[in-house]
């Protein structure tokens, strides 16, 4: 019990740590800021929910004592909710059906497991994403016409301090980039994300204590309903004032889910090619550097939710059936 107490405060201070270091101003404290939830998270699958329940209360309330108030509510929200709480979705299962024993002499095997779906943790990580996002932009005010004005000023300040002789292109510029930030920081926070909940796993499986096998990520499908909510979103967008706001937030993180699910697709829709490896490398390479080619993806896991391209190419590589005598 007392190493289980242990592990849980140390992955709370490293947490803590990461996302406090931001204060410091340095390029190398965005990076720790963002892998905050890591240690958390590698808590949370390896040991249990409660070990990161349990660090996480820990950090919050030793941030609060050293930053205020603030510090304490913005790490349990954007970092050890969603830490807890996916960690415990990694593990979370139901038995497929009652077990049979092979045998009368032999006991009862036990039951196969169904883990829950990867799809459906996408969901919940566009949901922390909108959240965090969210609660970031209330924190400059209350209303749609404060938070763009907010967000106005600092980009200003910021390119008056990089470059003093401003023009109206400037004006026009900052103008475009306070319309995107939102989808922008939205964006981040769900790459982020995911990123941390994967090399939490990988760690926790390279040392042993993952519990639950490696999940088919080709099989990953975000839930039909989605696409309802993606259409709904998109359509609020252009409402106007904090509803358009929070509506754009909303659309961008179910957007980034479908690019990873169209990533899947992509993963799925290649197992034919023979030079699959440079293929994929390539693809990823320039959606990484460029960045808008993610649209792409976005595509493609929207024509898969609508037509099932996965399922139709999966249907023709099964072998024919044999004939009947």
């Amino acid at each position: 019990m007392m190493a289980f107490g242990l592990i849980a405060l140390i992955a709370g201070a490293a947490s803590a740590l990461m996302f406090a270091s931001i204060a410091s101003g340095a390029l190398i404290s965005l990076v720790l800021f963002y892998l905050a939830p890591l240690p958390l998270m590698v808590a949370s699958i390896g040991w249990g929910p409660l070990c990161a329940s349990l660090g996480g209360i820990a950090a919050a309330i030793g941030l609060g004592a050293l930053f205020g108030l603030p510090y304490c509510i913005a790490f349990a929200v954007t970092v050890a909710l969603p830490a807890w709480w996916l960690g415990h979705l990694v593990l979370l299962s139901r038995p497929v059906g009652p077990a049979a024993p092979k045998a009368t002499a032999e006991p009862p095997t036990e039951p196969a497991l169904e883990w829950y779906p990867v799809g459906r943790i996408l969901l919940w990580i566009a949901g922390f994403a909108t959240l965090t996002t969210l609660a970031a932009l209330l924190t400059l005010g209350t209303d749609a016409e404060t938070i763009t004005g907010t967000l106005r000023r600092g980009l200003m300040r910021l390119l008056r301090a990089a470059d003093p002789q401003t023009s109206g292109e400037t004006d026009q510029f900052v103008d475009a980039l306070v319309r995107i930030v939102p989808a922008a920081a939205t964006i981040v926070a769900m790459m982020t994300l995911t990123l941390n909940l994967w090399l939490s796993t990988k760690v926790t499986a390279t040392s042993g204590r993952l519990r639950r096998p490696w999940p088919d990520l080709m099989t990953a499908e975000l839930p039909p309903m989605t696409l309802v909510a993606l259409c709904i979103a998109l359509a609020f967008c252009f409402t106007g004032g904090l509803l358009a706001i929070v509506a754009q937030i909303a659309a961008a993180a179910l957007m980034m889910g479908y690019a990873l699910t169209g990533f899947a697709v992509l993963h799925t829709l290649t197992l034919a090619l023979k030079s699959r490896t440079f293929w994929l490398g390539s693809i990823y390479a320039v959606v990484v550097v460029f960045g808008w080619p993610v649209m792409a993806m976005v595509i493609l896991g929207l024509a898969d939710a609508v037509f099932g391209l996965r399922e139709r190419f999966l249907r023709t590589r099964q072998p024919p059936p044999l004939p009947t005598s």
